[in-house]
């Protein structure tokens, strides 16, 4: 699976133009600076997910809707995030980062003080699907300066970076919405994130340039737009790579999805609890990410993509074993899934580093079907928890499976790349 990087602007016709220089790499302060700046950007989709989790029994109640109509609503954010981020992503490469950027903020803001006034689940459900497009601005436009930036390995240390301050929100999500439910009621989370996005409107506008010049910008009409989604479905290496963060991704969002309802009313922790035992999931996600900068030096990130899905694989077979027979009680399946979770951490920057890097010339497009790929199978498969059962088994099954399905693609196209770089070989020789 051979990674390239490319800078090249595009005409209205969308033939090639000259070759553009990119804007040189931030270093030292400057660079940590940026990683702050994004990491506080991306951090609002996660804490948009996670902050209400140990709330979803009570919306229930509140609003006497069944644990699965409940869940949709969480379904129904990841549906805004994927579906947002195919739209602002051509938009990011035609009219540069911020005023997507800038405009998502206050969308989202919008949204989540509407949810504030939610009189039914269906609204709120609607309302949460707009919450997420919203949110999807800060994601890809976050990854698509990444891209700007940085090619390589630089680029996947500076998403493992990233990760880092992402990954700090879910850890903090679910406890700060529980200390917002001591407080109040479960509307009071939404509250709490309008402000967040009105501190992160502002960090927008102060803290971040614009780093797409206006002459690698890509043509906004609806052709050119389809011709890039078309070079980028038909690079089979690079739609292999989005399928495989995307369901490394569900892995994570079926936890997600499922962890409140197996820890509160199965295992019967209370909201304080939860969110200290799912705060330790992301901890897993967190240390591997930040471990995955120094076995950079040694291997590549494709062959740590190879690796970690194995040990997905492998650590998702005890989890189901255990989940499924109840060996050990909570702590007999936390093991397991904080290790698989651990496992998945690898996957997560490196996945989307290599999948970018093939397609500089339209990065925020390329983030955006990244992005819909991560959050629309996430949105797929994190209700099959609710179907299978909103239980221990269900949510291993589910997990599992992802990390297996993601596996068999990667080793496939692995296979097949080598058989081709082999024939090539023989047919020049």
């Amino acid at each position: 699976m051979a990674v390239s990087s490319t800078h090249s602007a595009h005409t209205d016709d969308g033939s090639a133009q000259a070759p553009t220089a990119a804007p040189a790499e931030p270093t030292g302060l400057q660079r940590l600076r940026l990683i702050l700046v994004l990491g506080a950007l991306v951090a609002l989709a996660p804490l948009t997910i996670d902050m209400y989790l140990p709330a979803l029994p009570e919306i229930g109640r509140d609003l006497q809707a069944p644990s699965s109509a409940v869940q949709l609503t969480l379904t129904g954010t990841l549906l805004g995030l994927g579906l947002g981020q195919l739209l602002i992503g051509p938009l990011a490469d035609s009219v540069g980062r911020r005023i997507p950027l800038i405009s998502g903020t206050v969308l989202h803001i919008c949204a989540s003080l509407l949810c504030l006034v939610a009189p039914n689940i269906a609204v709120l459900g609607v309302l949460r699907v707009v919450q997420g497009v919203g949110a999807a601005a800060t994601m890809v436009v976050a990854l698509a300066v990444v891209r700007d930036l940085f090619s390589g390995r630089a680029a996947a240390t500076t998403l493992s970076r990233l990760m880092l301050v992402m990954g700090a929100a879910p850890v903090l999500a679910p406890t700060l919405g529980s200390t917002v439910l001591v407080a109040g009621s479960w509307r009071w989370v939404f509250g709490a994130l309008a402000v967040l996005g009105v501190v992160l409107l502002a960090v927008a506008v102060l803290a971040l340039r614009e780093t797409l010049p206006p002459e690698r910008r890509i043509a906004g009409e609806v052709l050119p737009v389809l011709r890039t989604y078309r070079s980028l479905l038909t690079d089979r290496d690079f739609v292999v790579l989005v399928l495989v963060a995307s369901l490394a991704m569900s892995a994570l969002f079926s936890y997600v999805s499922g962890a409140s309802f197996v820890l509160q009313e199965q295992y019967g922790l209370d909201q304080q609890q939860f969110g200290f035992v799912f705060g330790a999931g992301a901890i897993a996600v967190i240390g591997a990410s930040q471990l995955n900068v120094v076995v950079l030096n040694r291997l590549s990130a494709e062959r740590i993509v190879l690796y970690a899905l194995v040990a997905a694989v492998v650590f998702g077979a005890v989890l189901m074993t255990v989940a499924f027979t109840g060996a050990g009680g909570i702590v007999g399946l936390m093991i397991p899934l904080w290790c698989m979770l651990g496992a998945v951490g690898f996957v997560m920057p490196n996945a989307p580093a290599l999948a970018l890097s093939r397609h500089g010339e339209a990065a925020g497009t390329a983030a955006a079907l990244l992005g819909a790929g991560q959050f629309g199978l996430g949105a797929l498969i994190a209700p099959l928890v609710g179907v299978l059962g909103n239980d221990g088994p269900a949510m291993a099954t589910t997990m599992t499976g992802g990390a297996l399905v993601a596996l068999a693609l990667l080793t496939v196209s692995l296979l097949s790349g080598r058989r081709v770089r082999s024939a090539a070989a023989v047919a020049g020789s």
